[in-house]
């Protein structure tokens, strides 16, 4: 039996020399899960930073990594189950973060409000972070899938490319 190869060109055709092109912002859309463990934090901010720089967006890259960290942080302490999940999407001229966590809904409303404060008050820097950007976040929604707890933070991209440069307002 022979095997045909030539509808199948091998990687190493491809010319030496190409020059590498970046991908464009509008297609950054990636997502990982990470072990809900102490080191997760770090590895999110390792792949932000990677696909942010591969995507010719390093003007956001502080605050969108100071995001993740503080997101995928507070997941890791909180989550009732081994792992999170890190999405990262750009879309509309904003980057979008949304975590998942196991931590499961709480069936008493009281319960359920205590523990979306006692969230809100651990990211406290999240929302300065935020704010400076004129972005938004949010824990939760009606119904998360697999019954997980979801955060979520919106940053447009310009604000998030003056993050650093002292063009914060605050209302």
């Amino acid at each position: 039996m022979h095997a045909v190869t030539t509808s199948c060109p091998s990687p190493t055709v491809a010319p030496a020399d190409a020059p590498f092109t970046p991908a464009l912002p509008e297609n950054l859309l990636y997502s990982f899960t990470l072990p809900a463990a102490p080191r997760s934090p770090g590895v999110a901010r390792a792949a932000t930073r990677a696909i942010l720089k591969a995507h010719g967006l390093p003007e956001v890259t502080d605050a969108v990594v100071q995001v993740v960290s503080e997101l995928t942080a507070c997941a890791c302490r909180l989550s009732a189950t081994n792992e999170v999940y890190v999405s990262l999407r750009h879309r509309n001229d904003a980057l979008r973060v949304t975590v998942y966590d196991g931590h499961p809904r709480h069936t008493h409303a009281r319960l359920g409000a205590i523990c979306v404060l006692s969230r809100r008050v651990s990211l406290r820097v999240l929302d300065e972070v935020v704010r400076a950007c004129h972005g938004d976040w949010g824990i939760g929604g009606d119904r998360e899938p697999g019954g997980g707890t979801r955060m979520w933070a919106v940053l447009p991209r310009a604000g998030a490319a003056g993050y650093l440069r002292n063009e914060r307002t605050y209302e």
